[in-house]
């Protein structure tokens, strides 16, 4: 589904991303982890579009993205959520979602002028986006400025706008980052649920290790920028050197 082929990134001297090659398959959820500084959410920036690689490529169903600003990327396939939500603050939980599921809606523009399509097309929308809010558990929210939520909230609505795109491959940077103790297992839950759909691929950047381990079916590590261990849950955590060099203290109080 998902393809790097020796993706890299130079600021100045440094190399933030060196020559990372990997591919994910659809039906998994792979976690990629590592240190502070190592390199994780640079290579999803490079993946989605955010940072341009300086050598390298992306592709995705076989289709080359590499040359691709973001929105190409996520009218291709690729959705992103980010440390940081990113939302319309000032417009109602349901009228955000509404404008996602209209961003998919292809060919709309075809049909020409006329009051019942007009009429129609906003009808559909609204109801979709009512559904999409409905399995977040937002639905009593939907009236809501979004600038009212409390952060958990707003974690739960941008993973609503994600659905809304219907995109192939689902890339969540840190999903449970500035939430509560109660909030979080409700983010994770909708991962898991994301999870059941076969025909779509996880990513997953995360420091919490009990979360990697319950949620993961493939860990990727990344240390300086390159990739240095990979494979299935149990045996990367295994490996001594990557508990102690990379994964760090948290992840042997976890195993």
């Amino acid at each position: 589904m998902l393809v790097t082929e020796n993706l890299t990134i130079r600021f100045g001297g440094h190399v933030a991303v060196d020559g990372v090659s990997c591919s994910f398959e659809p039906g998994t959820l792979t976690a990629i982890v590592g240190p502070n500084g190592a390199g994780k959410t640079t290579y999803f920036n490079l993946i989605s579009g955010q940072l341009k690689a300086s050598s390298g490529r992306v592709l995705l169903g076989g289709r080359e993205l590499t040359g691709l600003p973001a929105s190409a990327r996520t009218r291709a396939g690729l959705g992103r959520a980010f440390q940081l939500t990113n939302l319309f603050p000032s417009l109602s939980v349901l009228e955000n979602v509404r404008l996602a599921v209209q961003a998919t809606q292809r060919g709309a523009h075809q049909r020409g002028l006329n009051l019942w399509s007009v009429w129609s097309d906003h009808r559909q929308l609204a109801d979709r986006a009512a559904a999409i809010l409905e399995s977040v558990a937002l639905l009593g929210r939907a009236d809501s400025p979004v600038a009212s939520l409390p952060h958990g909230d707003q974690r739960k609505l941008e993973v609503a706008l994600l659905m809304a795109l219907e995109p192939q491959v689902y890339m969540f940077d840190e999903p449970t980052a500035g939430m509560s103790h109660d909030e979080a297992p409700v983010i994770l839950d909708l991962i898991r649920r994301l999870k059941q759909d076969r025909s779509k691929t996880i990513l997953l950047v995360e420091h919490k290790m009990d979360v990697v381990r319950e949620l993961a079916d493939r860990i990727v590590v990344l240390t300086n920028g390159q990739l240095v261990a990979d494979g299935e849950p149990a045996e990367v955590m295994a490996s001594s050197v990557v508990q102690e060099a990379y994964l760090g203290r948290r992840a042997q109080e976890a195993a």
